[in-house]
């Protein structure tokens, strides 16, 4: 059993959770080149050093810090822990976060994390090292279906306010039988913490990560402008007639539906209705302009047989990370070369 371990609670309460359940863990510490490490250093013991002065901005992940408590876990529990270099590969995510915000989206980095380096990467390192499974500390389940022997399923974590399936959507289907996420039963992450606690895992009361881990410490906007600084030029925030209404610095600096940091004042609440990267133009609009009753998709991953294109299938969709679902129909299509009757999972249209 390969585990990826974070340094985190989650993480390393997974890895005492699976020893008791009798499997052989190993321990894997992505290094991803974040800020203040040095890939080629070693990673250095908390106990020999000042653990305040190896973590490396605020709620981060997989920092030098995060290293120093992934290597005082594995201690704790007694399982080998492996550092893998995979800045080369890290950069690839980097650069899709850049990219998009660039072509006027905002991406989600941790997702392309568990597609291509967690349930991707990992997979290749658990095969050179004979381990069957991939674990991690998700909040998400994977469950055999019970009518069909042998096929897994993708489900939501028990604990909705921490449920990260939607940041596992791309992970290919037949990874599923090798996944193992051990936290996603759990109701509360106080239980998750009570665990640590009674495993004696140092990491027991340490805060949860939130910020982005290559951006740490800084907004997302100085990341992408250190990196380009082109990107700071000025264009026009516009009103849905296409009325001028004010200037703004980048149009990467805004997000459809963002409501504060707009820089305008109309007397009335307004909100990022869209953006053009092309003429660098933000639209903004009241609420109501922002309802939309249907949306097309790209990149969809099927864990389940994928329908017929042109076929409309219900579903529940989530249009926010931790909105509520809501009943919705897909119609998928035919992704070019194939027959229009083919199955596909490139795009769909979502009817809400």
């Amino acid at each position: 059993m390969l585990l990826a371990m974070s340094g985190g609670v989650d993480s390393s309460v997974a890895a005492a959770l699976l020893l008791r359940a009798g499997w052989d863990v190993v321990g894997c510490f992505m290094r991803l080149g974040s800020p203040g490490e040095r890939l080629d250093e070693p990673v250095p013991d908390r106990d020999a050093c000042d653990a305040k002065s190896l973590r490396i901005g605020k709620q981060g992940c997989c920092s030098v810090g995060d290293a120093a408590d992934a290597r005082s876990v594995a201690a704790q529990l007694g399982i080998p822990l492996y550092v893998v270099n995979f800045k080369k590969d890290f950069s690839r995510i980097i650069s899709y976060f850049d990219a998009e915000y660039r072509a006027g989206r905002t991406p989600n980095p941790c997702v392309r994390c568990n597609d291509w380096l967690k349930f991707g990467r990992l997979h290749d390192y658990a095969d050179q090292l004979g381990c069957s499974h991939v674990a991690s500390g998700h909040y998400a389940r994977v469950t055999e279906a019970p009518a069909d022997a042998g096929v897994f399923e993708l489900r939501q974590g028990v604990n909705a306010d921490k449920d990260q399936s939607y940041v596992l959507f791309g992970v290919a289907r037949e990874k599923l039988p090798r996944m193992m996420l051990p936290i996603g039963g759990f109701e509360t992450k106080a239980e998750v913490r009570a665990l640590a606690d009674e495993f004696s895992l140092p990491v027991f009361d340490k805060p949860d990560s939130q910020e982005i881990c290559f951006v740490q410490g800084r907004r997302y906007t100085e990341f992408l402008e250190d990196r380009d600084p082109s990107l700071v030029r000025e264009g026009d925030i516009v009103d849905t007639s296409g009325s001028k209404v004010a200037t703004h610095g980048g149009h990467h600096r805004f997000t459809v539906g963002q409501r504060r940091g707009i820089g305008v004042s109309l007397g009335r609440p307004m909100y990022v209705v869209g953006k053009d990267p092309e003429t660098n133009t933000v639209t903004i609009g009241a609420e109501t302009e922002l309802f939309c009753a249907s949306v097309e998709a790209g990149e969809a991953n099927w864990l389940t047989e994928a329908p017929a294109a042109g076929v409309k299938t219900a579903c529940l969709a989530r249009y926010r990370s931790n909105g509520a679902l809501v009943r919705a129909t897909v119609r998928t299509k035919a992704a070019a070369g194939e027959p229009a009757a083919a199955p596909s999972g490139r795009k769909g249209r979502f009817d809400l």
